[in-house]
């Protein structure tokens, strides 16, 4: 499969929460935290990692990018109403944020 034969990859931050009770109780204090805003959308080009996204959400998302990309689909037997979709998080259980990632 070619690169023009690859389908582009649309994510989304749809939820960002931030559990400030485990943080006080669990975390060190730390200056600088996620920057991603819900609504934030990237394109994923051939199921490549965009530019200026998250290094530790694209390490829990990009088996799904790259999936959606080579036209894969229906992750878990019809986990997503949309089969070309997934909805995945990243590993900060401080401040998960949660991507739609959508085949387009």
């Amino acid at each position: 499969m070619t690169m023009s034969e690859m389908f582009d990859v649309k994510i989304t931050a749809v939820r960002k929460a931030d559990y400030k009770d485990l943080q006080a109780q669990y975390e060190n204090l730390i200056e600088h935290t996620c920057d991603v805003c819900e609504g934030q959308t990237w394109i994923s080009h051939g199921g490549n990692k965009p530019e200026n996204m998250c290094e530790s959400a694209w390490e829990n998302m990009r088996s799904f990018v790259e999936a959606l990309s080579k036209g894969e689909g229906n992750f878990y037997d019809g986990w997503m109403k949309n089969p070309y979709s997934a909805m995945i998080s990243c590993n900060d259980g401080f401040r998960p944020v949660s991507f739609l990632l959508e085949r387009i």
